[in-house]
């Protein structure tokens, strides 16, 4: 199912006695989110992520702007009535019911035409299950199962009405490490065993990386970048999207470009053809350090962190804004602890240069 959300723009009013005016969460959102793809809504606590999926779910009523599901105008539908499936990120199964009983739940407030037979009910109940790999936790109630048991639970019951959309809440943040990343890899192979339509929301870049075929980058209620989510990594058009997408984070230098060379404290760092003379934000990522001894970039030496299949070597420089650099270098390659300094040269497909005022990316060509 197509989902297409037209000019969408939502606005709640400031809640201080004091205050008037609108706070916009949401700002004249346009998307076309394709059918049977998995689309991971990305980006800080406030950023308008969960409100912009409560809008397509029906829970909020836009401002402005229309949603179509397919052809199919839902814009006033009643979330009842648009065949979406909601995860909330608390699980919010009923305490009191078994795991079949949740489960089933969707299907025995049907009514009219859609209204199934108890044999019916007990099918898709049944495959549902077996979906999330559950069937056999069936007769057990919510506090006699894990945190992850209960978020499978909470999937079935969204797929066992077999709905056009399907929409997940931060479905992973109440889980453990170990745990996010298998339930996010099930969250992915059931997409794609069922081809619906999923819209994914997370403030984990990590996890909306692994799993989406596109996302979306938000911040302020604004889409500042939409596309695959190696594409936008490699490619940021702002400062905002290249500092949030990444671990460790990217690091950022206040640096010049003098005569087309790439400037950082002063020493020319790389070619910058195609850039004019001024100040501009320099940001590398941390795999884009190169090992050099005669390297123009000295950096004062703080510690090694071996990771196993990589090295982290954490360094400072007077003009990069983290507090510290984390270089990520092959395991291999061995840094010489008791120095004072490390030095290295920087790849150039990692390293992108930003307006210093602006934020927004310069097309460059670094060599």
């Amino acid at each position: 199912m197509k989902v297409v959300l037209q000019n969408l723009t939502k606005a709640f009013p400031k809640r201080g006695k004091k205050e008037t005016g609108e706070v916009i969460a949401v700002n004249d959102f346009t998307f076309v989110i394709p059918d049977g793809k998995l689309i991971g809504l990305l980006g800080p606590s406030g950023c308008g992520k969960s409100t912009t999926l409560n809008l397509i779910s029906g829970l909020e009523t836009p401002t402005s702007g229309r949603i179509f599901f397919g052809d199919d105008d839902v814009t006033d539908l009643p979330p009842e009535n648009r065949g979406v499936g909601l995860v909330f990120q608390n699980y919010a199964l009923y305490p009191h019911l078994t795991v079949r009983q949740n489960i089933l739940f969707p299907l025995q407030n049907l009514r009219g035409d859609a209204k199934l037979s108890k044999e019916e009910m007990e099918k898709r109940a049944l495959e549902a299950a077996q979906m999330v790999q559950i069937e056999g936790l069936m007769e057990r109630k919510p506090s006699e199962m894990s945190g992850g048991q209960q978020q499978r639970v909470a999937i079935a019951r969204a797929l066992v009405k077999m709905p056009r959309v399907l929409l997940l809440d931060e479905p992973l943040s109440n889980l453990d490490a170990r745990l996010r990343l298998q339930t996010r890899e099930e969250i992915r192979r059931i997409q794609r065993q069922t081809g619906i339509t999923t819209v994914f929301v997370t403030h984990d870049q990590e996890e909306a990386m692994s799993i989406s075929d596109m996302i979306v980058v938000m911040k302020d209620g604004v889409v500042n970048q939409i596309g695959a989510p190696q594409e936008v990594y490699d490619e940021p058009v702002n400062l905002f999207v290249a500092q949030f997408l990444g671990t460790p984070p990217i690091h950022v230098f206040d640096a010049e470009v003098k005569g087309e060379l790439l400037y950082i404290g002063g020493k020319p760092v790389l070619e910058a053809h195609g850039v004019a003379d001024q100040p501009v934000t320099a940001a590398v990522r941390p795999e884009g350090f190169r090992l050099d001894p005669h390297g123009p970039l000295t950096c004062a030496l703080e510690r090694v962190e071996v990771m196993g299949r990589d090295t982290s070597v954490v360094c400072m420089h007077p003009n990069c804004r983290n507090v510290v650099i984390r270089a990520i270098i092959p395991a291999e390659e061995k840094v010489n602890e008791s120095d004072d300094e490390v030095r290295f040269s920087l790849k150039p497909a990692k390293v992108f240069l930003f307006d210093a005022k602006s934020d927004l990316r310069i097309d460059a060509k670094l060599k």
